[in-house]
């Protein structure tokens, strides 16, 4: 399991590590703010373009083999974004990461619940979620330490140690597998799901408040024709690239939404707050990491107990009341930016979102793949997952177009970029900064929003659905699985 941990950890740190570097990177390289974010939003894109090809990856060449490669490309993709020269090649570089990244978490997935009986998959699923909670959220800090020690470029060198020893670990810790090949892969679904989400994003990204610029509607245009054409082929496919019939299934189908708004609104958070310290606040790359620190100490607090709670309760008492908390926070956010809270006051508001998330995320997946078998455990976290990246790519890109706009309106004569706004003076800063501080709580309200929805679709998802039929499993009793039969739906020792 640790071994898994390992390896699966550079993924979501790197997902969220340059957040904190938006400001030096707009100012390195002359990009404006929508430009910038594609080092996230590129990054997230390619998750979900490569996500779909995961399952057939890992039914064609074990989900050991497929892991241990991925680490692999990840790492040498690290290095590359770090040897970057300009922005154009820092986006590219990004997107090769984010490309076996993509493969790195349903891999990971597969092996775990591919080794532990049902009953058991809550507190598996918790471990495996420490990377993924804990990972965005000391992220900023350490890259805020990077970036005022060193150079934004030992973000990213510091994954060839990671790699490296996920690697030798993963070769002598995990169990050699035999692939259980089911067809060719799909290249018509390939053809055409990637360029839609693309095309959808990329309109995203290149829209304007008020206005509606013929790009984008060509771009809309074109995502939803080849999303159209997408779902009619998967629907007929008998081995989709993304299958959608296991949409179909209350709570797969009930989860991927819940879990699409809930993503979207906290990816938003993640690239507002260090936003908000560094441009409204002036704060040095380091503090701005280190004031999202506590929000850390809670996280790995509650996600082993979150696990236990999703093997021994409702899902609707466990992820509702994590909802609950978060939506708290994000609305508390929203009326502190605009105030101008003490900084104690939003970090504290972090914390309680990030607390939220330890009862959402990974128990939300758990909740939709707990009952599933065979092929369908690797489809459905594939489905999870490209569900979750769709909604982070998308609104990265949203509240950066947003923020953008709210910035130029709040300030029609003054600086309006935010590597101009991080660069000010304290007294400049003073001067501008609740107009500044009043913009982002502008944007703010749109991961509230978000939020808000997700909490009253989980009220109708999860109603009425009971508590798993948990019980405890003696080690005598069980034979770990290594991986589960892609064809025949039964497992191997």
């Amino acid at each position: 399991m640790w071994t898994v941990v390992l390896g699966a950890v550079m993924v979501p740190v790197d997902a969220t590590i340059v957040n904190v570097a938006i400001t030096k990177l707009a100012a390195a390289t002359g990009a404006s703010l929508p430009v910038i974010q594609w080092v996230s939003t590129g990054y997230a894109l390619a998750l979900a373009t490569v996500l779909p090809v995961a399952a057939w990856l890992i039914n064609r060449f074990s989900s050991r083999t497929v892991f241990l490669a991925a680490v692999a490309v990840f790492a040498a993709g690290s290095a590359l974004v770090a040897a970057s020269w300009n922005v154009e090649s820092l986006i590219a570089f990004r997107v090769v990461q984010g490309l076996a990244g993509g493969v790195v978490t349903p891999a990971a997935m597969t092996l775990v619940l591919g080794s532990t009986p049902p009953a058991e998959r809550g507190r598996a699923m918790a471990l495996l979620g420490l990377p993924l909670m804990l990972g965005p959220i000391l992220a900023p800090v350490l890259g805020g330490w990077l970036l005022d020690t060193v150079s934004w470029r030992w973000m990213f060198l510091i994954n060839l140690p990671i790699g490296a020893a996920a690697i030798g670990l993963g070769m002598r810790n995990l169990p050699a597998l035999t692939a259980t090949p089911q067809g060719r892969l799909d290249w018509r679904g390939l053809a055409l799901l990637p360029p839609a989400l693309a095309a959808l994003v990329l309109g995203t990204s290149l829209m304007t408040p008020g206005a509606l610029p013929p790009t984008v509607v060509v771009l809309f245009a074109v995502g939803a024709v080849l999303i159209t054409a997408f779902v009619v082929h998967a629907l007929r496919a008998p081995a989709p690239l993304l299958d959608l019939r296991l949409f179909g299934d209350r709570l797969v189908g009930g989860a991927a939404a819940v879990l699409f708004l809930y993503t979207g609104a906290t990816m938003a958070g993640l690239i507002l707050m260090p936003l908000y310290w560094q441009v409204a606040q002036g704060e040095p790359a380091l503090t701005t990491g280190l004031l999202m620190a506590p929000a850390a100490v809670v996280a790995a607090a509650v996600i082993r107990s979150s696990g236990t709670l999703i093997d021994s309760r409702t899902p609707l008492q466990v992820i509702g009341a994590g909802i609950a908390l978060s939506l708290l926070a994000q609305a508390g956010l929203a009326i502190a930016f605009t105030a101008g809270a003490a900084t104690w006051m939003i970090a504290a508001l972090w914390a309680l979102h990030s607390l939220g998330s330890a009862f959402v995320i990974m128990p939300g997946s758990t909740t939709a793949v707990r009952h599933l078998t065979g092929p369908q455990v690797p489809s459905a976290t594939t489905a999870l997952q490209v569900s979750a990246q769709i909604a982070a790519a998308a609104c990265v890109a949203a509240v950066s177009v947003l923020l953008t706009a709210r910035l130029g309106v709040r300030l029609p004569t003054g600086p309006a970029t935010v590597a101009e706004l991080a660069a000010l003076s304290p007294t400049a800063r003073a001067q501008v900064g609740p107009q500044v501080a009043a913009a982002f709580g502008d944007v703010a309200w749109l991961p509230t929003a978000l939020m808000l929805a997700a909490g009253l679709l989980a009220l109708v998802v999860f109603r009425g659905i009971p508590a798993p039929q948990a019980h405890r499993v003696t080690a005598s009793s069980v034979v770990p699985v290594a991986e589960e039969s892609a064809t025949e739906g039964t497992t191997r020792p």
